[in-house]
């Protein structure tokens, strides 16, 4: 019998927090807002809804991208331990506080909520400091998100929920910011080797200065969507930013990756980015019915299905497994792709809202649900290899 391992690396706390968050913080969002069953919150539902999946879904993925990316960046030992104990600690009382926030002081609230993201970036900071590392940068992104989390609590305490709103819009961008980045360096990576172990012309392009236009353009979309929020011009940038994105996923060979869902899961990942925003900017510019659900193309579509699809394949790769998934995963995949599709053009498709929620919901939590019914054993267990780690 395996060693129980959750706490030896960064990604194993992490990526099961995640999935946990996944197949709870919806069909908990759905009981409240569909049939009315209280959470504990005093927020409206769809605010608490908002938060939490930014600031817990999305925000321990997050982290463990990081604690497992940084150590690969600046060739030191991972991140194990009592850190690790601590952080996913702050993590799980952030989201009992806020679950129940009616119940204990505001400023206890904020404190510990608030907190994930400066302690996350406390953790990560000494190695990238010391090697000059050029991923230095992505601590200014984590500031910012806390700063976007303090702005929703600070809106919500003064009864402004509209603010509030905004703040979780913002914390969106800046999180697409991030998936430009850091996705504009594994996607290529990953393709080519892919395509290189199944003995395929693995030889792929990039255009100069199409990265640099695509992260320049979603800074530019954070800064419409601070500055000019829902205006013609935070329209026409999102068009010009999907327009980038859409040239920059061109360069990626995504045809090829067909036959390897542990590939193309990343590319449809990547490929509601410049749906979402072309949607948004439709949306923004001309008010088309069709369009209205734009957000949820950049948060399911983008943000879920790259959480999914990275999760997946880090988890095998970091465990000493083949890169290989199994067919239920890949399944996964198709169930989180059908909530996309279900939740931002059902309406459009003439499906009542509430259906469309309830049916979304339920391809989004089975989709989770497979995802820990696979890798939970993988988390918590040794690597197949047997090395630490």
């Amino acid at each position: 019998m395996q060693q129980c391992r959750l706490f030896a690396s960064g990604f194993r706390p992490t990526f099961l927090a995640a999935g946990f968050a996944a197949v709870t913080l919806i069909p908990l969002w759905v009981a409240a807002w569909v049939f009315g069953v209280p959470v504990g919150s005093a927020w409206p539902p769809t605010l608490w809804h908002a938060h939490e999946m930014l600031f817990g879904f999305i925000a321990v993925a997050i982290a463990g991208f990081l604690l497992t990316a940084v150590p690969s960046w600046t060739g030191r030992r991972g991140f194990a331990g009592w850190p690790l104990i601590a952080l996913i600690t702050l993590w799980v009382l952030g989201r009992l506080l806020v679950a129940t926030c009616a119940w204990w002081p505001p400023a206890l609230v904020v404190a510990i909520d608030v907190s994930f993201f400066p302690a996350l970036a406390l953790l990560i900071a000494p190695p990238l400091l010391r090697q000059r590392n050029r991923n230095t940068a992505l601590l200014l992104v984590l500031a910012l998100l806390a700063v976007c989390n303090a702005a929703f609590h600070w809106a919500l305490i003064r009864h402004d929920p509209e603010a509030a709103l905004h703040s979780v819009i913002l914390g969106i961008d800046l999180v697409l910011l991030l998936v430009t980045v850091i996705g504009g360096r594994i996607l290529p990576a990953f393709t080519a080797n892919g395509l290189r172990l199944a003995g395929a012309n693995a030889r792929i392009r990039l255009w100069p200065g199409v990265g640099t236009a695509a992260i320049a353009a979603m800074v530019g979309v954070a800064a419409a969507d601070l500055l000019a929020p829902d205006t013609t011009i935070a329209g026409v940038i999102a068009a010009v930013a999907a327009v980038i994105q859409a040239v920059r996923l061109l360069q990626w060979r995504t045809g090829a990756t067909l036959t390897q869902p542990i590939l193309w899961v990343l590319h449809l990942g990547y490929a509601w980015l410049p749906l979402g925003l072309a949607l948004k900017s439709a949306a923004l510019l001309g008010g088309f019915a069709a369009s209205a659900f734009w957000l949820h193309a950049l948060t399911v579509g983008v943000l879920a299905t790259m959480i999914l699809g990275v999760m997946s394949r880090a988890a095998l790769g970091h465990t000493g497994r083949p890169l290989v998934v199994a067919p239920l995963t890949a399944a996964a995949y198709g169930l989180l792709l059908l909530a996309t599709l279900t939740r931002v053009f059902g309406v459009a498709a003439s499906i009542d809202y509430v259906l469309v929620v309830l049916i979304s919901a339920t391809l989004w939590t089975g989709a989770f649900a497979l995802f820990l019914f696979i890798y939970a054993p993988i988390l918590w267990s040794g690597r197949a290899d047997g090395k630490p780690g």
